[in-house]
């Protein structure tokens, strides 16, 4: 995949038409985006048409951009739709609330490359 001037990269979050979701990251999300929606993106995405993109954040570079999509990948789907902002399972609203440290998912994202980093590693650690 060739790398765009910025060197800026998108991780995506697609609804599909079953409901389920799909999250990949890209150089050039409204390329890739079209590519899903005329069914040439991904398998997985072939076979499950409308797919409508529901949330992208914004990476520094291609190895960021692979980190924050396995981590978000690795989530539950509550948990993913609570990072989304979407209704949860039984219909509850589950919205980002915005407060002064940000939304709920700048947060989870914040704290995640904290983690990653070493600085709450010792936290992490502890029994």
């Amino acid at each position: 995949m060739r790398m765009n001037k910025t060197g800026v990269c998108w991780v995506y979050v697609l609804q599909c038409g079953d409901g389920s979701y799909y999250t990949g990251w890209t150089n050039n999300l409204a390329k890739r985006v079209r590519s899903h929606q005329a069914g040439k993106g991904a398998k997985y995405t072939r076979s499950r048409l409308p797919v409508k993109l529901i949330k992208k954040w914004r990476a520094k570079n291609r190895g960021e951009a692979m980190r924050r999509e396995a981590l978000f990948k690795s989530l539950s789907r509550k948990e993913k739709s609570s990072v989304l902002g979407i209704k949860g399972f039984r219909g509850e609203g589950i919205k980002e609330e915005t407060n002064k440290r940000g939304t709920k998912s700048q947060r989870f994202f914040r704290r995640r490359r904290r983690l990653r980093s070493g600085s709450l590693r010792s936290l992490a650690t502890r029994k």
